[in-house]
């Protein structure tokens, strides 16, 4: 069955739009259980954080002081007046840089803390797209797969960040300037503040949450570009063999337009935010500084007071300005992140059982028993297979194409479960072992090659990692591959390119079968590897792939006869059903389906000899 989709239950819609998910799993990295040290580091991070605003609150004072020394009007303590107004004016930037500097000191402690859980989430995330079924990887959008993480990724610091550093602390240093703007002047001045703050508060969290709703838009259709240009590019022969540049880049541009739309519409709204804003801010800045200005007019505030209270707004306008940027750069973090998190909790097809244990080869010996398997419930591919493969022994599987071929393999390596019957190794049902043990068991040889952008030696050594240089070089001269790659310039370190795009076809197979070599795995599966080559290729392929076959239980998957006339038996399938089988010679005096193959393919390799 295909993999369920996130809960459709209203409830946890309507909390994963709230944030609340994301919170709830990024939360635990602030806290983590057993991890004393980063425990630790937040503790002290909140220390320096809370140094910082006491710092901040306390220096418009030293401001005031000054101002009101230069003009004789000197108050407070008296060793407060005696600094001067100098020295004042001296302890006004050591108390800046102290606030600064406790800021800093912050930032260097919480570091760790942040990059460890970009790093932990980062990684649980690549894991899981491992783990997802091939049924997943199937129908994934590679470009827009890759835009989902980064972006997610790059959230979680931030998150954390000013999950802990900014909401609270700002609440708080808010809360201190109110209060020293109540005890030093009057309540008046507080429910100004407040009103402020409130209206602010209000007009910024209304506007962000449109503007999240368009930054989606604008998400969606970036992801979507880059997929379509991220394909094309994967893609680029084909695009030049249907002579398709325009076609690509007109495809590419329309999906830019729709971006480009949404992101003026989003700088649009960031605009009507940020005069909003303004307009609040400015009116509350005036009407507390309309308010101190009366008052020293009356002589009831001194110039330093007015001073005071200018710094004050000033130190509110900040965090206030800076609150609309973080409420707007949380959501879109929430938004960014939920979607990973969405891909985090889609679920494994493909699971071991608790407990599994490892499979245990010791003879080899492959058992398909009954059967039956389909992608889609209502298409039934395989239709109660039954076959053995004896240890040791060769069986290839023939037949047109659609018929299940490919499904076989692919169960047999448990990229599925099957849906009836069972598959077992030396009598071990693959559900009942774990899925890394039966990985390690079988080596496969693709019809297709796929390497990594990677020298030819890393693609060699990717079958063993902890190999040695002589046994990668012994495998590479068993797939006949060795004098070619001593050949080039860089030897083994030649790069392969892009999916090993500066190879041939001949010489990824030969790499990959040194590749699959070096495995030394006891089952051996070759899936139609040989069908891509021309005659003269398959002919030296085949070769090593024989030998590499000896002492191995090989299960063949083949279109082309000729390459499994020597094996020990011939199974066809057809229509999901096995309609024959026996070795090569029984299947053609039989004259049977088989034989009827055989016939057709002799005249077509005839016709093309002739032509």
């Amino acid at each position: 069955m295909p993999p369920a989709a996130p809960s459709a239950d209203p409830v946890a819609l309507a909390e994963r739009r709230s944030g609340w998910r994301t919170i709830r799993r990024v939360a635990p990295y602030l806290w983590p259980e057993g991890q004393g040290w980063v425990k630790r580091r937040v503790v002290w991070a909140l220390v320096a954080l809370f140094a910082a605003k006491i710092v901040s609150v306390a220096t418009p004072f030293f401001f005031k002081a000054a101002v009101d020394s230069l003009g004789g009007a000197a108050e407070g303590p008296g060793w407060f007046v005696a600094l001067g107004a100098i020295g004042l004016t001296v302890a006004y930037g050591v108390a800046r840089l102290m606030s600064v500097g406790f800021q800093q000191w912050r930032d260097v402690i919480f570091t760790r803390v942040g990059q460890r859980a970009l790093r932990r989430l980062a990684l649980e995330t690549f894991e899981h797209i491992h783990r997802l079924s091939l049924r997943y990887h199937i129908t994934r959008r590679t470009g827009g797969l890759s835009r989902v993480i980064e972006r997610g990724v790059k959230g979680v610091d931030f998150l954390l960040r000013f999950l802990l550093f900014s909401i609270g602390p700002l609440v708080l240093e808010l809360l201190m300037i109110g209060v020293v703007l109540w005890v030093v002047f009057d309540i008046w001045y507080l429910v100004v503040v407040a009103v402020t703050i409130w209206l602010y508060t209000w007009f910024t969290f209304k506007v962000t949450e449109w503007r999240v709703k368009i930054r989606k838009v604008m998400n969606d259709q970036d992801t979507d570009a880059n997929q379509k240009a991220i394909d094309s590019l994967l893609n680029y022969e084909t695009v030049k063999y249907f002579d398709a540049e325009r076609r690509e880049a007109a495809r590419y541009d329309r999906a830019m337009e729709k971006y480009e739309a949404a992101a003026v519409k989003t700088n649009n709204s960031l605009a009507f935010l940020n005069f909003g804003q303004a307009l609040i801010i400015t009116a509350g800045l005036v009407a507390v500084m309309v308010m101190a200005a009366v008052g020293v007019q009356q002589g009831r505030l001194t110039v330093g007071d007015f001073v005071m209270v200018n710094a004050y707004m000033i130190q509110i306008t900040l965090p206030l300005n800076f609150l609309g940027t973080v409420y707007r750069e949380i959501r879109q973090a929430l938004v960014d992140m939920g979607e990973m998190f969405d891909l985090l909790e889609q679920p494994q097809e493909v699971r071991d059982a608790p407990g599994a244990p490892p499979l245990r080869v010791t003879a080899g010996e492959v058992a398909f028993d009954d059967v039956r398997f389909g992608y889609d419930p209502e298409r039934p591919i395989l239709k109660g297979v039954s076959l053995t493969v004896p240890p040791g022994r060769k069986v290839a599987i023939v037949g047109p194409s659609g018929a299940g071929k490919s499904t076989i393999g692919r169960l047999l390596f448990r990229f599925y479960d099957v849906t009836g019957g069972a598959i077992r190794i030396d009598g071990q049902d693959l559900r009942a072992v774990t899925q890394q043990s039966i990985h390690a068991s079988i080596g496969v040889v693709p019809q297709d090659t796929v390497l990594f952008n990677d020298t030819i030696y890393y693609n060699i050594a990717y079958g063993r990692p902890d190999a040695t240089r002589e046994e990668v070089e012994a495998a590479a001269r068993a797939a006949k591959i060795h004098d070619f790659i001593v050949g080039l310039p860089e030897g083994y370190q030649a790069m392969v390119g892009e999916r090993g795009l500066k190879l041939s076809g001949g010489e990824k197979q030969r790499v990959g079968i040194a590749r699959t070599l070096l495995k030394n795995p006891p089952i051996l599966l070759l899936d139609e590897a040989t069908s891509a080559l021309d005659s003269q290729t398959e002919q030296d392929i085949q070769e090593s792939l024989r030998e590499m076959g000896e002492g191995r239980t090989v299960i063949v998957i083949a279109h082309r006869l000729s390459t499994v006339a020597d094996a020990d038996e011939i199974v066809v399938l057809e229509d999901g059903r096995i309609v024959e089988r026996g070795r090569h010679e029984v299947l053609l005096a039989r004259g049977g389906r088989y034989a009827a193959m055989w016939a057709r393919q002799s005249a077509e390799d005839d016709r093309a000899a002739a032509e």
